[in-house]
């Protein structure tokens, strides 16, 4: 029995991931989007900080050719899931006071702070190896968005 519900787990977020599945599944993968944007920048209240990460998700996912849920739960893209269990930091996030809006976010039209970046890094890091290049497009609060 154990056996079964681990693996139905397990197919039930793949849909998610990927797209396929009924609209509980697109739910999940906007609480999967909704969480990245919490756990990496809801404790920034600059206008345009969750938007901003947001924007970096969409336009990765578009140059990828993969979901939101699956750019943000690819290895080593967002510092808030490396080595993190999924349900938790989705737990996390939902407690947040600022859950619903990144919801909102998530489920509305893009909005392009950025100018088009898929990339960012939080200012009190050393530059990333990727940072060199590309072209820095916008400092929101601690972030640097580049394209």
């Amino acid at each position: 029995m154990r056996t079964i519900l681990i693996t139905s787990s397990f197919i039930s977020l793949l849909l998610a991931i990927t797209g396929e599945g009924a609209q509980s599944k697109s739910r999940y993968s906007d609480e999967i989007v909704a969480a990245t944007l919490i756990l990496e920048a809801g404790g920034e209240y600059y206008a345009g900080s969750m938007e901003a990460v947001n924007e970096v998700i969409v336009n990765r996912a578009s140059k990828r050719n993969k979901s939101e849920a699956m750019v943000c739960l690819q290895k080593y893209q967002f510092s808030c899931w490396n080595g993190k269990d999924t349900q938790v930091g989705i737990s996390k996030a939902m407690k947040h006071p600022r859950w619903d809006e990144a919801l909102r976010i998530v489920q509305s039209p893009t909005t392009n702070y950025t100018r088009g970046a898929d990339h960012y890094h939080a200012d009190y890091i050393k530059d990333p190896y990727w940072a060199k290049s590309m072209t820095a497009t916008i400092k929101i609060g601690l972030h640097i968005f580049y394209k």
